[in-house]
């Protein structure tokens, strides 16, 4: 996958998600995706470089970074807990799919069950 289709994919994925806002706290180039004001995936360059960072699970994220030349430990970020996709033949557009929902899941579990916009464990509306 290139990196304007990577951008592109996780821009498309993030922003189908309930409650999601696309901020760019940092500047012009990176793009921030936040639910309830929690960031789960950011949009920038490195280096010339279109990256991605996403919140990860610890245990996934290692396996993801041992498995995928594409996959590092997150860039400017916890590295236990985020991981950087780059551009490359070994991701395409289901990984990065599943990895910005994963992203989105997690930071909605976190929220308190009164903010959350969708159950995390059934993908459904809250009750």
């Amino acid at each position: 996958m290139d990196g304007e289709t990577l951008h592109e994919v996780v821009a498309r994925t993030a922003m189908g998600l309930p409650a999601v806002e696309e901020t760019a706290p940092f500047g012009e180039g990176a793009l921030v995706y936040k639910v309830v004001g929690k960031m789960f995936a950011m949009t920038a360059e490195l280096r010339g470089v279109p990256i991605v960072n996403c919140k990860c699970a610890p245990p996934h994220g290692a396996a993801l970074v041992r498995d995928h030349d594409e996959i590092t430990p997150g860039w400017h970020m916890n590295k236990q807990h985020w991981i950087t996709l780059a551009p490359g033949d070994g991701i395409d557009e289901t990984l990065v799919e599943d990895l910005v929902a994963n992203a989105y899941d997690l930071v909605v579990a976190g929220l308190p069950r009164a903010k959350r916009p969708i159950d995390p464990v059934r993908r459904t509306l809250p009750d």
